[in-house]
């Protein structure tokens, strides 16, 4: 995990023998695994130390500082093979973390890898976003919402915000030209409940491919109708004329 640690340390990281255990065992589990379900097309050592362990901690610098003393909740949306969640509550475990994913088998393999990794306050949902967002103990419950890379970015407004208490803070991890994205998503995240974006790169000599971080706040909150039914943000995203 020597890529890892180096990468890590450049965030103010000093990851300990147990969690470097961890981070092993994770490694050991995902290829385990994917060997039977695509999880990631990602297998190499090195490659997954920097482009999924150093990835999902790339987002700590979003964090507002003072949440990170203060045990916060963090839910993960459309989690896959756990990324960002789980390498973030390897590296900070007082956090308590919700990670939602859709697919079964994947939400399989999170459990699976929870236990192996003997992580407390983790929780594993297996449904859609738009169903989960309208459940009271999710809706507006969360200091920080994640997603990395799920979906374009007004559909992502639309699934993330919903999750996200006032005072709270999402977190979406993008990858390339995200000028347009972000326009686009500038009415939905408005009508949400949102602040304006902030749109921030990842600056690790590791991660040098255009990794940015959007960041929005959550001021006001979101309106009961949303977010619409499955399906819907993706294929009817709100863009400037609403829907």
């Amino acid at each position: 995990m020597q890529y890892l640690c180096s990468g890590a340390a450049r965030l103010g990281l000093q990851l300990n023998s147990r969690q470097l255990e961890q981070f092993q065992t994770y490694y050991r589990e995902l290829i385990d695994w994917n060997s039977r379900i695509n999880l990631t097309a990602i297998t190499e050592p090195k490659e997954v130390q920097l482009k999924h362990f150093l990835d999902s901690l790339s987002v700590i610098p979003a964090f507002k500082q003072p949440v990170i003393s203060e045990n916060p909740s963090l839910i993960d949306i459309g989690s896959g093979a756990g990324f960002p969640g789980l390498p973030l509550k390897i590296a900070l475990p007082d956090i308590k973390l919700v990670l939602l994913e859709a697919t079964g088998k994947k939400a399989a393999f999170l459990r699976h890898l929870t236990q192996k990794l003997n992580l407390d306050d983790v929780e594993v949902l297996a449904g859609r976003a738009e169903d989960i967002a309208h459940q009271f103990q999710y809706r507006q419950r969360f200091d920080i919402v994640l997603s990395r890379a799920v979906a374009a970015l007004p559909a992502l407004a639309e699934l993330t915000l919903p999750f996200c208490a006032i005072g709270g803070r999402i977190i979406i991890q993008k990858k390339g030209d995200i000028e347009g994205e972000v326009s686009q998503a500038a009415r939905v995240i408005e009508i949400l409940g949102g602040s304006q974006p902030e749109v921030k790169k990842v600056e690790l000599a590791e991660l040098a491919d255009d990794r940015y971080l959007v960041i929005i706040d959550k001021v006001s909150p979101t309106p009961a109708k949303y977010p619409r039914r499955p399906g819907m943000p993706a294929k009817r995203p709100i863009v400037d004329k609403g829907t």
